[in-house]
Order: C-alpha cells, then sequence, then structure tokens
C-alpha cells in the first residue's frame, strides 16, 4: 500500500549540523578547516573573482573580438574570371559549378572587375552595384537567388 513505502535503509541519511559544539561532533572548525581565508565567516567573493590576478571581464577587451555566427560567407566570382573563362550566355550556379568557376557549396557573389564585352544572364546569390550595372550594360541580366 501506499502508505506503507518507505525509502531503502540507508539511502537517506540526516545532514550533519556542523558548529553545535564538540560534543556534537562538528564543532571549533566546524569543518572549514583552519586558518585561511576560506575558514572565516564573510568570506564571500564577488562574481568573476580570480585571487587577485586579472579577471577575465577586464582581460577581454585585448583578446580580441567574435565571430559573427550570422555572417554569410560567399564565394567570389570577378567577372572578369567570367569574361576570361566562359563564352556568352546563360549561368546559373550549377553551370557555373560545371565550368568550375565555382568550387564550393557556399552561396556565390559576382563582383565588378573589368569592363565586360559578352552577353551573361547570371542567376546567383549576390551581387555588388558595380556588377549589375556593368552585366546591365553589356547586355546581360542578373536573377538573385535566395539563401537556402
Amino acid at each position: 500500500m501506499l502508505h506503507t513505502l518507505r525509502p531503502a535503509y540507508g539511502s537517506v541519511k540526516k545532514r550533519k549540523r556542523v558548529a553545535r559544539g564538540n560534543a556534537a561532533g562538528g564543532g571549533t572548525t566546524a569543518g572549514r578547516g583552519t586558518k585561511g581565508q576560506h575558514s572565516r565567516t564573510g568570506k564571500g567573493q564577488k562574481f568573476g573573482f580570480e585571487g587577485g590576478q586579472v579577471p577575465l571581464l577586464r582581460r577581454q577587451p585585448k583578446l580580441g573580438g567574435f565571430r559573427s555566427p550570422r555572417k554569410i560567407l560567399y564565394e567570389i566570382v570577378n567577372l572578369s574570371i567570367l569574361e576570361e573563362k566562359l563564352p556568352a550566355g546563360t549561368y546559373d550556379i550549377a553551370a557555373l559549378r560545371k565550368a568550375r568557376v565555382v568550387r564550393s557549396k557556399r552561396p556565390v557573389k559576382v563582383l565588378a572587375g573589368k569592363e565586360l564585352t559578352k552577353k551573361f544572364i547570371l542567376a546567383v546569390h549576390a551581387a555588388s552595384e558595380g556588377a549589375k550595372q556593368a552585366l546591365e550594360k553589356a547586355g546581360g541580366s542578373l536573377t538573385l537567388l535566395k539563401i537556402s
């Protein structure tokens, strides 16, 4: 029955009541050892205290910044590379990868370089303003894809 349930013998112990006299078994130093900072009353330190060493929070500024987890790392494709390696035409990410202009799985960003003489129709993830203008000036166009 539920009212007869008891914890297993020896599994529940009473806590040791320290500092209640030597007869009680926890007197004199009350388990704190003798002397030293931790044996004294009111010895608590503030958060981040490192024993007098310059704390991490004060050392931090000289350790440098951090990497943003939201930063998007693009694979860069210059228009000059397209001009040199590819004939005029329509290219998406798969076609650029097949032509070995793009080699990684990162999103692709097109940057301007030299003047374009060929007409390219590109579908990429991002492009600079200069690249957009250069493509349109050469008679091409640019479609921006959504980064997945």
